[in-house]
Formats: structure tokens, C-alpha cells, sequence
């Protein structure tokens, strides 16, 4: 069996800047290649599980979010030589003004889509034992939704989350960690 750590991207593993609109925006908070590296060292899957509805409010398409998460794994790998075991990202708004994208969907988090979808791809994950980290209370929930841990980080949004500021902690994360590198520290000490 398999511990996975589900990752929200933006916030999480590269600096939160809105709607990336220039790949090279995209920039890696400082020790995520590093930390990514180290789970990929101990053998857990290291799974990107990321809201992307940035081509469904039509600021630009989908290749453009190919273009980001193939930017971001070059940064893993150049950094320290660390790699994503998957990449599941939901571009899809319910509000969206592109047609095809502008629908209910069961892969926007909080929704269990893309864990169900790795959990098809690596069938040997022990969700229980397996963590979602994020910097959005929507994080918390996606973690809950589908019984593994949440940890909250304080990246990103998180600092807003927990003041009350921004969406609302409908559970209480089980763990918050200043950042991602203290948030698999804490993993790597439980195993």
C-alpha cells in the first residue's frame, strides 16, 4: 500500500499571483522542490489535485494550464530534481462564460473527482494514511470528502483562511503547517 500527499498548486507550491496569464510568472515558493524531493524519496506519491478555472472564466484556454503545470515540473526538476507522480487539475466553472467548460462537475474541489481519479490510476493508495495539502478552506473539505488528512497551510490564502477573511473552515483541518516543507516534515515524522 501507498501513502499519496494530494497538492493544491497555487499558494501551495508556487507563489499565489491570481490568474497566471505569462507561464514565466509561475515561480516555486521557496523549499517546495526541495520538500516535493523528499517525498519522492520516502516513496509517496506526490499528486497535483488543483481548481483551475482559469480557460472557463475565458482569461485563456486549457493549453495554456498545460503550459503552467509543464513550466512548474521543470521548476521541480530543476531545483532538485523532484517530479509530480500525477497531475489532475479541474477547469471547469459552473458560471463559466465558455460553453464547454461552464458546467456542474464532480472534479472541482471540494468534489472527490480527482482523488477518485488517482485512486483509478493508483488503486495501491491507503486514503486514510494519505494527506491534502492547500491554502483554502475548500482544501479542508476536499481532504474530508474523501477520508484522507488535511493539513492547512498558511501560504497562499491560508493566513486569510484561518482569520476568517477568505471562505469559511467548514471542518477544522487536521494539521497546519507554516508552509509546505514544515507540512512534510510533519508527514515524514508520522510514517
Amino acid at each position: 500500500m501507498t501513502i499519496a500527499v494530494f497538492l493544491d498548486r497555487d499558494g501551495t507550491l508556487n507563489v499565489e499571483k491570481g490568474y497566471i496569464r505569462n507561464v514565466e510568472d509561475l515561480e516555486l515558493i521557496p523549499g517546495v522542490a526541495q520538500a516535493v524531493r523528499r517525498l519522492n524519496d520516502a516513496g509517496f506519491l506526490a499528486i497535483l489535485a488543483s481548481n483551475q478555472t482559469g480557460a472557463a472564466r475565458g482569461f485563456y484556454d486549457v493549453a495554456h494550464i498545460d503550459a503552467l503545470h509543464e513550466r512548474l515540473a521543470q521548476l521541480l526538476q530543476g531545483q532538485a530534481g523532484a517530479h509530480l507522480d500525477a497531475v489532475y487539475y479541474c477547469p471547469h466553472l459552473g458560471k463559466g462564460v465558455v460553453p464547454e467548460l461552464a458546467v456542474a462537475c464532480t472534479c472541482r474541489k471540494p468534489e472527490p473527482g480527482m482523488i477518485q481519479q488517482a485512486m483509478a490510476r493508483f488503486p495501491e493508495i491507503e486514503i486514510e494514511k494519505s494527506y491534502m495539502l492547500g491554502d483554502k478552506a475548500s482544501d479542508v473539505a476536499f481532504g474530508y470528502n474523501v477520508g484522507c488528512q488535511s493539513i492547512l497551510l498558511k501560504t497562499g490564502y491560508g493566513e486569510r483562511v484561518l482569520a476568517g477573511k477568505y471562505q469559511v473552515l467548514e471542518q477544522q483541518p487536521h494539521f497546519v503547517c507554516a508552509d509546505m516543507p514544515e507540512a512534510v516534515e510533519l508527514i515524514l515524522s508520522r510514517v
